[in-house]
């Protein structure tokens, strides 16, 4: 049975000052555009429920696992019927991670990750690395995937997903200018090398230092590129075909004849 993935890119227009609720409510309309075009899932962008750049905010507004951050989102699933992929400040500890979770209609946390591979100052200076990779969960008879941002930009992650049988890999990210071309030459070969399908989503616009590029892209195991946005709020879906996959892995024998005797 194929899945739609529904890709919420925005909210645009951030300001200095982080707005949760502004977030969680765009996070809900994205949600009911996406089940108007029939998707069961939603991912939405990196710290969708805080904003991404936002200084010593990230702190202050971090959350434990399973707290407010888990009932807001929850609630969305609930109210539109579907799963939804949201990021958050994760507070364990002293520690802050950046982290993503999934949350179903029901209100039960299908996954949980921590981003591992951290990005500069802005990510080292604000959180903790992740532990675990790969992080899965079934899903409608596919097996998905989470990685954040960057980890993407590092071809042994999603490798890594793919030994583990991951099919969909959901990647929210918060891509900046001048970095365009990871989400549209980079992705899409994620996708092929490791044959599989990956829901790339970025914020837009610009969020205190950063100008966001936007271009989110769905990519598919024949490296085609399913759906893509432009630098606007837009939301976006695309079918992830078990069947499909099964083809392209049969015609695709890059896993197959990997040397992994010699590396």
């Amino acid at each position: 049975m194929t899945i739609t993935v529904g890709m919420y890119q925005g909210p645009a227009g951030f300001g200095p000052e982080p707005d949760v609720a502004r977030n969680l409510a765009a996070i809900d309309g994205a949600a009911d555009r996406a089940t108007e075009h029939g998707a069961r899932l939603l991912v939405t962008p990196e710290m969708s429920v805080t904003g991404y750049d936002i200084g010593p905010a990230t702190r202050e507004l971090a959350r434990p696992r399973g707290g407010e951050y888990h009932d807001a989102v929850a609630a969305i699933a609930a109210r539109h019927g579907l799963t939804v992929v949201a990021g958050y400040p994760e507070l364990d500890g002293v520690r802050v991670f950046n982290a993503a979770t999934v949350i179903g209609p029901d209100g039960a946390e299908l996954a949980h990750y921590r981003k591992t591979h951290l990005f500069g100052d802005l990510d080292r200076g604000a959180f903790a690395p992740g532990g675990e990779l790969p992080v899965t969960f079934p899903f409608g008879g596919l097996t998905c995937g989470l990685l954040i941002c960057y980890d993407v930009e590092f071809p042994e992650a999603v490798r890594a997903h793919a030994e583990a049988g991951t099919d969909l890999l959901l990647i929210p990210t918060g891509l900046m200018e001048p970095f365009g071309r990871i989400a549209e030459q980079v992705v899409p070969v994620r996708a092929f090398e490791s044959q599989l399908y990956i829901a790339y989503t970025n914020h837009c616009g610009h969020e205190t230092s950063l100008e966001y590029c936007g271009l989110s892209t769905a990519a598919g195991p024949d490296g085609d590129v399913l759906a893509q946005a432009g630098r606007d709020e837009a939301v976006l879906t695309f079918t992830a075909d078990p069947t499909a996959l099964r083809e392209s892995r049969i015609a695709n024998t890059y896993l197959r004849d990997r040397r992994t005797d010699l590396y």
